[in-house]
């Protein structure tokens, strides 16, 4: 055990699976968030009170409880009704929870688009939904990168949370060796360089987006 380094590449190399296993749960859950989000957002901006109301409750519930509550309840609370996997439970219940972030993001970037374009859409004989297809969400997709892109941090170090119910991402694997070696601090170092650079990349695809997105407004503008 003296001889181990936190450093060596023997320890780094086991560390791999677990941190292709977190980015898959989150890339899974970031994209059943999206889908989610961009639903119950649109359904958000519905007038109608059977339309809207659902919606409403679902971000209120979701936003208002912890996501280690809902993947417990999901894994554990509804084993007898819905059997669901390990990996499974950690997407759905990812998903679920970032859903309702998305949508609440989603909704304000449309809403801050200006009223204006969507009457001027209208007057050139546009229906409804080709308005915001063609005119107003583009617009919100732009103005709603800089969020998403935290929503994504964000979603990637919640993912660690799936180690509450056996999934062997970044942070099971990391206790899993500290107990096996005892170096624990170590092991949670090396645990925080993998999420480090994870973030750091998100980070930066997200950086760049933003300034393609700007560079297309000033080539068209």
């Amino acid at each position: 055990m003296a001889g181990n380094s936190v450093f060596s590449w023997e320890l780094i190399k086991g560390f791999l699976p677990a941190a292709l296993m977190t980015l898959q749960v989150t890339a899974l859950g970031i994209s059943a968030g999206l889908l989610l989000g961009l639903v119950f957002g649109l359904l958000r901006l519905a007038r109608n009170p059977l339309v809207n109301a659902p919606a409403k409750l679902y971000i209120y519930v979701i936003r208002g409880t912890p996501l280690l509550v809902q993947l417990l309840l999901l894994y554990f609370g509804l084993y007898h009704f819905v059997k669901l996997d390990q990996l499974t439970s950690a997407v759905v219940a990812l998903g679920v929870h970032n859903g309702a972030y998305i949508a609440e993001i989603i909704r304000g970037a449309i809403q801050s688009v200006d009223r204006g374009q969507r009457e001027a859409g209208i007057s050139l004989g546009m229906t409804g939904p080709k308005v915001m297809r063609r005119i107003i969400l583009p617009q919100a997709v732009k103005r709603a990168i800089p969020p998403l892109g935290n929503q994504f941090i964000i979603a990637l170090k919640d993912s660690s949370l799936a180690s509450a119910i056996g999934v062997r991402e970044l942070l099971l694997y990391s206790r899993q060796q500290a107990s096996a070696n005892a170096m624990t601090l170590e092991m949670m170092l090396l645990a925080s360089v993998f999420y480090l650079i994870m973030t750091s990349i998100l980070t930066f695809l997200t950086r760049t987006a933003e300034k393609r997105l700007q560079i297309s407004d000033h080539r068209t503008s």
